[in-house]
C-alpha cells in the first residue's frame, strides 16, 4: 500500500488500464515531464491520474491543451548545466505549494529533482515509466529514475537486463 490507499501495480492489469489503483482516495498528483514525445506519451495515462486533482511541471513554454491550463506551472530548461540548480529551487517551491501524493513521469530531466525533494522533504511516491522510444538502451533519466522511484516501469523487453528490479508493462500507448 503507497500513500493515502494507493496500490501500485507491478504488472499491466489485463485490461491494460492505469498504473496505479485507488482504493476511495482522491490524490493530488504531479506529471512531471518535459514537452513534445514524454508530454504526449504521459498524457496517454490520463486514465490512471485524471478523475485525481492533478497538476503539470514543463521545462518548456509550450501551447496547453484546454485541460492544463491553470494546472501547468513552467521550468527553467536546463540541459545538464548549471539551470538545474535553478531546477531544484523550483521544483522544491512547486513540492511545497501542491504536496502530491504521486509523481509521474516518462522523462525526460525534470522529474530528477523532484524525485529527490518530494522522497526527502515530502514523502511523495514516485512512478517512472521508461519512454517506449528507448529500445535497446535506457535514458539517462531512466538510469537515474531506476533508483529514485518507488515503482519502475520500462516498455521494451530488451531493457530488461538493464532494470532487473523493474517492471515490463508493454508498450502503454
Amino acid at each position: 500500500m503507497g500513500a493515502r490507499g494507493v496500490r501500485m501495480a507491478g504488472d499491466r492489469e489485463q485490461n491494460g488500464r492505469g498504473l496505479c489503483r485507488v482504493d476511495g482516495a482522491m490524490l493530488k498528483i504531479g506529471i512531471v515531464s518535459s514537452p513534445g514525445g514524454h508530454l504526449t506519451e504521459v498524457r496517454c495515462f490520463r486514465s490512471a491520474y485524471g478523475q485525481h486533482r492533478h497538476f503539470y511541471a514543463l521545462n518548456d513554454r509550450i501551447s496547453l491543451a484546454k485541460d492544463m491550463l491553470g494546472r501547468t506551472y513552467f521550468l527553467t530548461h536546463a540541459e545538464r548545466d548549471w539551470r538545474q540548480i535553478v531546477n531544484f529551487w523550483e521544483a522544491f517551491r512547486v513540492l511545497n505549494k501542491e504536496r502530491p501524493d504521486v509523481l509521474i513521469s516518462t522523462g525526460a530531466s525534470p522529474i530528477v529533482p523532484f524525485a529527490i525533494l518530494g522522497r526527502l522533504f515530502f514523502g511523495t511516491k514516485i512512478i517512472f515509466v521508461e519512454t517506449m522510444t528507448r529500445v535497446e538502451a535506457p535514458s539517462l533519466t531512466g538510469r537515474i529514475m531506476y533508483f529514485l522511484a518507488h515503482r519502475f516501469y520500462y516498455q521494451r523487453q530488451e531493457l530488461r537486463r538493464f532494470y532487473p528490479k523493474g517492471s515490463y508493462v508493454g508498450a502503454l500507448i
